[in-house]
């Protein structure tokens, strides 16, 4: 099959005039644009990155020239947090927390009142408290968020049968086949968030483009309630100016530890070889690798079922002293409580990772009768597995913790040219 000219891609990938929003022009750039931009209906005044792909002006990337598929990645936005607003008015426009609050509760949810104050998910109650005197916290009601989860998924269901879900409120979904014969995938999820809002009253985020990489970084780029486009003209030119720390899996830690090496961008990240990545990343170096070019060639998986929950860190010093190793597992408990919490999951085997000063490593398990997820338990279980190691003959120099054998309740989670965006 002959390969589409790249005057065929851009006029594939051009948006259509949104009338139902008095003209406004659906947006599809994606390089140092106003807030305004990649939202519906908006009409931008600058010269925008999708304009000088257009006419030619933005370099083209040799990366992107074989056909590419239709992906869209949907997140409803705090989305616990916003269901109790919807069910609560009392709620609306204060800072909201979904979790306990009690002294070792997490936050599972923070509406974006909160987040003004930088109360995040997964982070300890106390701590938002103490960013948020007035924070209110709510109990989670996830049978709840499970049944408008379904609602939801209903709605996907109506566009395309290949949907991954991520959790209860976040999914891909491959749109290059739709079955209501919709022309391009940024008309797809125009209809997909009317559809949510109109029967379920919340609002998702959603990005559009031609893999899974950029349809995540999209749907977060101008949030909330926006629709986000990057287009394959646009792919490899947008990942050079994204910064390090919206590179979807790079954490606080990673991320600092890349700065100190001089990777402060997408551009930054391409300039290394495989060799470089590799000392940096390890056996995710391939992946960032490619994305740093604009190519992620996972495929949108159907029912794909996640196997474990879990979180792990690498002391600056090391140490065998059970108190002072204690309180360097309360943060990654913090994690995974928080990760069970966000996306409704338990699980029956709590697995202990711990690796010593010499790079020896030994692992600790404990299969449950019913499934946990909640901190108490967790840290129970983890400092149990943990005194059970003593004496330590050596210091420690990393620990971790993961969740295995998950439920899932409702909710399969996973592990992550002529066609028309």
């Amino acid at each position: 099959m002959p390969r589409p000219s790249a005057a065929r891609v851009n006029k594939a990938f051009a948006a259509p005039p949104d009338r139902a929003l008095g003209g406004g022009r659906w947006h599809t750039c994606g390089l140092n644009q106003p807030p305004e931009c990649g939202k519906i209906g908006t009409k931008v005044e600058h010269r925008s990155a999708c304009d000088r792909a257009a006419d030619g002006s933005l370099k083209r990337d040799s990366a992107v020239t074989a056909p590419v598929r239709k992906v869209i990645h949907v997140d409803m936005d705090a989305f616990y947090a916003s269901v109790e607003q919807r069910d609560d008015p009392a709620l609306r426009g204060r800072p909201v927390a979904v979790g306990g609050s009690r002294e070792r509760g997490v936050v599972a949810a923070a509406s974006y009142e909160a987040r003004v104050f930088g109360v995040r998910s997964a982070m300890p109650s106390v701590t938002a408290r103490r960013l948020c005197p007035d924070l209110v916290f709510v109990r989670p009601r996830f049978e709840v968020y499970r049944g408008i989860s379904e609602e939801i998924r209903t709605v996907f269901s109506e566009h395309t049968p290949v949907i991954e879900p991520l959790s209860l409120d976040e999914a891909y979904l491959d749109v290059t086949e739709n079955l209501q014969g919709l022309p391009t995938a940024t008309l797809v999820a125009r209809a997909i968030r009317a559809a949510i809002r109109e029967r379920t009253g919340l609002v998702a985020s959603a990005g559009v483009s031609y893999n899974k990489f950029l349809a995540k970084v999209a749907s977060d780029y101008r949030k909330p309630d926006a629709l986000f486009v990057i287009t394959p003209e646009m792919g490899p030119a947008f990942v050079e100016d994204l910064a390090i720390g919206r590179f979807h899996g790079i954490g606080p830690v990673t991320e600092t530890k890349m700065r100190r090496l001089g990777i402060h961008t997408g551009r930054d990240l391409k300039a290394r070889s495989l060799e470089e990545l590799t000392a940096i990343l390890g056996s995710a170096a391939p992946y960032y690798h490619g994305v740093a070019r604009g190519i992620d060639e996972r495929p949108v998986r159907a029912h794909r079922i996640r196997k474990s929950i879990g979180a792990e860190n690498t002391f600056s010093d090391d140490s065998a002293d059970l108190d002072v190793l204690a309180e360097r597992l309360a943060p990654i408990l913090d994690k995974v409580a928080g990760a069970c919490a966000a996306k409704g999951l338990r699980g029956r085997t709590v697995t202990l990772k711990v690796k010593f000063s010499d790079f020896a490593q030994v692992t600790r398990a404990r299969s449950l009768a019913s499934p946990v997820g909640d901190r108490a338990s967790l840290e129970a279980i983890s400092l149990g597995l943990l005194r059970d190691l003593y004496p330590l003959r050596r210091s420690v120099r990393l620990l971790g913790v993961a969740l295995s054998a998950l439920d899932h309740g409702e909710s399969p989670e996973p592990l992550q040219l002529g066609l028309a965006i």
